[in-house]
């Protein structure tokens, strides 16, 4: 039985990858600030300390078998760039510290943001590299989240710790819900349509697999994009479709549509930041890109596994269902 501490716990990804922990029967060490719906009940140890506390993050380390470091956050109001600098870089070095004091390894949950991509026949992997400029502007929040999260895995490889670069992670346990709110609009009501372009999906229990087969398996410095579906808008929301029971979409959305709307949501992310996150025009004009990627390395290397897209569009609406997002 391995203990092993995890950021993040309250989050989609992290509340995934603790329940992935215990299925196998190791001991969760949980870092949060406040327990929530995604711990409630599990058997857990919960920590309440400081990610700037370096003792207390030493003492939490101290007798486990790794430290995982999977808090993120994307927040766009005021304040928030230097939020997820704090979360991104500045826990990532404090915990990688306690980690080798501790003499135990560190791994660092980043994003498929901080790599390339490409066409479905070309997608992009670990070394592709992305034109961040072009892709994600020169400031605001989708261009710190890049750098907050490149920052983090530079000083996660320096230190000889372990990186991996979930992409569209979809499953239960996305409380906010992030990910999940193309599946949740179309059991809501019928989506006619569909972005022109296309993402990397993977499943939420393979995305915590992935963290634990790379800090196990991996090689130190060396990330791992951990995604298995290339899809596009309009085949991933066919499917979507299917599994809710309505009618596939059928009209691809202009580009022009998705300018206004981006113009609209600048005036509107003045009002509400966080509310109108999704009508950031960098957002909403790279749905309709290819932008696919390979998580061959990780299949191959680690041995992360395939849920089909069935299973995990089912499970994650039966989550939904079952915690009142379809109530009303």
């Amino acid at each position: 039985m391995k203990t092993w501490v995890i950021t993040g716990a309250t989050g989609f990804v992290g509340a995934n990858l603790a329940r992935v922990l215990i299925s196998r029967g190791d001991r969760v060490r949980c870092i949060v600030r406040k327990p929530n719906l995604c711990i409630e009940g599990l058997p857990v140890e919960v920590v309440r300390v400081d990610l700037g506390d370096a003792a207390g993050l030493e003492a939490a380390a101290r007798g486990s078998d790794g430290v995982m470091h999977v808090a993120g956050t994307f927040d766009p109001g005021p304040g928030g760039e230097a939020r997820m600098r704090e979360v991104h870089v500045d826990a990532a070095r404090a915990l990688l510290g306690a980690a080798r004091r501790a003499d135990v390894p560190f791994l660092y949950c980043s994003s498929s943001i901080t790599t390339g991509y490409g066409p479905r026949d070309r997608p992009g992997d670990e070394d592709t590299p992305v034109d961040a400029d072009r892709v994600y502007g020169r400031a605001g929040p989708l261009r710190t989240y890049y750098e907050t999260k490149r920052d983090g895995e530079g000083l996660t490889a320096a230190g000889g710790g372990y990186i991996v670069n979930p992409d569209f992670v979809l499953g239960p346990w996305d409380v906010k819900p992030t990910s999940g709110q193309l599946l949740l609009s179309m059991a809501r009501h019928p989506v006619p349509f569909y972005p022109r372009g296309g993402k990397c999906f993977v499943d939420a229990q393979d995305c915590a697999w992935g963290h634990v087969l790379a800090i196990e398996r991996g090689t130190p410095g060396r990330r791992y994009l951990l995604g298995n579906h290339n899809l596009s808008y309009r085949e991933f929301l066919s499917e979507a479709a299917r599994v809710v029971g309505r009618s596939a979409p059928s009209v691809p959305i202009p580009n022009l549509a998705l300018r206004a709307a981006g113009t609209a949501g600048r005036g509107l992310q003045r009002v509400d930041a966080h509310r109108f996150a999704g009508l950031d025009p960098v957002l909403l004009l790279a749905m309709q890109e290819q932008r696919y990627r390979s998580g061959a390395r990780a299949r191959a290397e680690l041995g992360l596994p395939i849920t089909p897209l069935d299973t995990t569009l089912r499970r994650t609406l039966a989550w939904f269902r079952e915690h009142g997002y379809l109530d009303g």
